[in-house]
Order: structure tokens, then C-alpha cells, then sequence
């Protein structure tokens, strides 16, 4: 093993090497897997309006299970996003999940990741803020996908 260690270092064989020959394999997962290759896109993205009823919106998270709907504009800019835990708030404060927007109760100011991120460092994210899910944004900075951590899981990232 160090021999071929050696062989490698000597011939200028790098860690990207290694996993563009062995993009399948554990380090070629972490080192080339983008958030773009697992997301969710279309009609699966969690996602409505502000004005959009809080039953509405709680219809949404709980058919795509991600635990939360991303809540857009009409052209699809991030305003924040509807969780469990705002849905919990809600409750407690008695607000009436008929009538009442989402965005009365939606958290902004949402964690968002590009769809060009590597799948690892979107897990990371993911990890540090405590959060399962994320919307996914273009180059535009639009709404173009959402991500969770099950499917970060099932990739294969950690």
C-alpha cells in the first residue's frame, strides 16, 4: 500500500483523480455529487403562494414530505418557507388555519442552497442549522428544485 501510495504522489495522482476514476465509490460521491443530480424539481417542489390559505399550505408540506413548503413569489424568488414548527406556533397561538396566509406565519429568511452545491456541503448546511430540507435556487437565484436530507442519505453522501 505505501508503495502504490508513493507511485501516486510521485506521478501527480490527486484525491480528484481518484474520484473522477471512481466517480461511484464512497470519495467520488462526496467529491462530484451536486445538489442538482438528487433534488426534487417540477411539480414535486413543495411550493405556494403567500397569499396561499394555511390549510393550503399545510396540504402541500404533508403530500410532498419534506416537513415544509417553500412559499414563492410569481417569479419563484424565495419569501420563506412553512414549516412543522411554524405550523406548531400557529396552533399555540390559536391563529385560524383557514383563513389566515401563510406568510402571516411563515419563517423568512430561509436557508437556501444553489443547485450547482456539492451534495456534501448541502448536508453539511443541513446539519449546522438543523434543518431536513432546502430550497434549491438557479443561477437567477429562482426556486428550481428542493432538497432533503433523506434523499442526501439515500445518495449515498455520507
Amino acid at each position: 500500500d505505501a508503495l502504490a501510495i508513493a507511485l501516486l504522489e510521485a506521478r501527480g495522482f490527486s484525491i480528484d483523480d481518484f474520484a473522477m476514476s471512481h466517480p461511484g465509490g464512497a470519495l467520488g460521491r462526496r467529491l462530484l455529487l451536486r445538489v442538482c443530480d438528487i433534488m426534487v424539481t417540477g411539480p414535486a417542489i413543495p411550493l405556494v403562494t403567500p397569499d396561499t390559505p394555511l390549510r393550503d399550505a399545510l396540504v402541500s408540506m404533508t403530500e410532498s414530505g419534506f416537513g415544509m413548503t417553500i412559499v414563492a413569489d410569481d417569479r419563484l424568488s424565495v419569501l420563506g418557507v412553512f414549516t412543522d414548527g411554524d405550523l406548531r406556533r400557529a396552533i399555540d397561538r390559536n391563529i385560524d388555519l383557514l383563513g389566515t396566509p401563510v406568510s402571516k406565519v411563515m419563517s423568512r429568511g430561509a436557508k437556501t442552497v444553489s443547485e450547482n452545491t456539492l451534495a456534501v456541503d448541502a448536508l453539511d448546511l443541513m446539519e449546522k442549522h438543523r434543518i431536513t430540507a432546502l430550497p434549491v435556487l438557479n443561477e437567477d437565484g429562482l426556486i428550481c428544485g428542493a432538497l432533503k436530507m433523506h434523499d442526501l442519505l439515500q445518495s449515498g453522501v455520507v
